[in-house]
């Protein structure tokens, strides 16, 4: 009788890349010891879709129905493909990276984060067209507004400029409306429009700008300088005050605080995200400490804001879908103190808490 793994050692002997590959994987994944069975085990090994180990057990192992049963997955006395197993390697490392990105999201941070159903896909993707669409449409005739306004502003309303922010929020609402619904709670722990304060939340999607406008406040955001050169929307931005930014420059980040110091001390509110960029994963990321630095020196209070479900109908990274869903946003009792590190711990404490337990 001949010993078939005795029998593939010669046979793999003669291709030194095949018998290179073979052993580089686990022996468990390839043989069981029961007698001279040889192959996978009865179970499925957990793998990565692009990676090596799946191609390699693809090509290596049958049906699940048919495990359990003592049986050959290739011939001893034949001699090994080596050609063949390198181009279903290739193959199987073409996958999409959009799969793969799915298949990871989908076992941590948010449970929907994977969409296998291809009608679900192309439903999204018609719903993001839609999306675009309407607040491209919106943004038009609202702009129109924004200039004929934009004179009196500055000289009535220079650094609140809520006429501004009033025409933002009708245009938000318009185009969030037919796609999803906005449940608010804690409205009655905002501070009043005559107050000076500094917001922060978490960052999740692109749609949190959307979302936040809906509240009606006439807080300034912080935004990329690239943004601005969008016609129309950076336009936009630009007379509604918001701060520009460059992210790797250290001047810029300087000058952008002192901004936001002089704008509150002139009555105006300040919005910060301060994980400094949206979450990939839905998890909450570490908070930075410039937000409280400017809270702290200009002693008014943070305003923790958790924006729930905005990830989950437009995940970072894939602004061209629409999810269907809901979207909640839990304002928090403002905070206070002296220490800019405790601040920045308790309010990264309280948005993490609102999102573990509603999220």
């Amino acid at each position: 009788m001949i010993n078939p793994l005795k029998s593939a050692s010669v046979s793999m002997s003669h291709h030194p890349p095949a018998a290179k590959l073979l052993r580089s994987v686990d022996c468990g994944e390839l043989c069981t010891s029961q007698g001279l069975q040889v192959g996978c085990p009865p179970y499925r090994q957990p793998s990565l879709r692009n990676s090596n180990n799946f191609a390699l057990n693809s090509i290596l192992r049958t049906p699940n129905k048919y495990s359990g049963v003592s049986q050959h997955y290739f011939n001893p006395r034949v001699e090994f493909d080596t050609p063949f197993v390198y181009n279903k390697l290739q193959n199987w490392n073409k996958f999409s990276r959009n799969i793969v990105a799915r298949s990871e999201l989908a076992e941590t941070g948010y449970p929907d984060a994977g969409y296998p159903s291809s009608d679900l896909q192309l439903s999204s993707k018609f719903r993001g067209l839609c999306f675009y669409a309407v607040t491209a449409f919106a943004a038009i005739f609202l702009f129109v507004l924004m200039m004929l306004a934009h004179p009196f502003v500055l000289l009535l309303d220079r650094y609140k400029r809520r006429a501004q922010h009033l025409v933002a929020k009708i245009w938000a609402t318009l185009t969030v409306s037919p796609f999803y619904k906005i449940e608010f709670e804690g409205l009655e722990n905002l501070p009043g429009s005559d107050t000076p304060a500094v917001y922060v939340s978490n960052h999740q999607s692109f749609l949190d700008i959307y979302t936040l406008l809906t509240l009606g406040r006439s807080f300034k955001f912080i935004s990329k300088t690239g943004i601005f050169l969008f016609p129309i929307i950076g336009w936009a931005m630009f007379m509604m005050g918001t701060i520009p930014l460059k992210r790797m420059d250290s001047r810029s980040q300087l000058d952008c605080l002192k901004r936001c110091m002089d704008l509150i001390k002139k009555g105006a509110s300040v919005f910060f995200f301060p994980e400094g960029t949206r979450s990939r994963d839905g998890k909450l990321g570490s908070f930075k400490k410039g937000a409280f630095s400017v809270a702290v020196k200009t002693r008014v209070p943070v305003v923790p804001i958790a924006l729930i479900g905005t990830g989950k109908i437009m995940p970072a990274g894939m602004e061209g879908i629409v999810n269907p869903g809901s979207v909640k946003v839990v304002i928090h009792k403002p905070i206070e103190g002296n220490d800019a590190e405790v601040l920045c711990n308790e309010a990264r404490d309280i948005i993490a808490d609102a999102l573990y337990q509603k999220g």
